[in-house]
């Protein structure tokens, strides 16, 4: 039964994260609080499980044009050195407080999708 909750743990993330809104958002929670997985077992699981993702959505937004490659080394460079960085922090934060950071970010992302959501609301005449 456990290997059926994280098949679907696995499948929300995916879809998530092929359609570009950052499968970690569901699957982290789903893994912490519906499976009892470890904190920072839960986000390397979602970093591992990003990478494969990762491939796939890109070849797709490849081939459907959607990839614009102006500035790509300075996302890519700058991305790869905050990770790392981001990587030793998290590593020296014990789960809790890590589990706090982790939801107190959650809880902003929401805050500033609903206000995008309100604010670009198309207006009826």
């Amino acid at each position: 039964m456990d290997r059926l909750w994280f098949c679907l743990a696995g499948i929300s993330g995916g879809l998530l994260g092929g359609m570009g809104m950052g499968g970690g958002t569901v699957l982290i929670p789903l893994l912490v609080i519906m499976l009892g997985v470890p904190q920072h077992l839960a986000q390397a699981i979602n970093l591992i499980s990003f990478v494969p993702m990762a491939v796939v959505a890109l070849i797709i937004h490849v081939k459907n044009r959607l990839v614009k490659t102006s500035g790509l080394w300075i996302i890519i460079l700058s991305g790869l050195l905050s990770c790392t960085a981001g990587c030793f922090i998290a590593r020296g934060i014990n789960a809790e407080a890590l589990r706090r950071i982790f939801g107190g970010f959650l809880t902003v992302l929401s805050v500033f999708q609903v206000c995008s959501a309100v604010r670009n609301k198309p207006h009826k005449k």
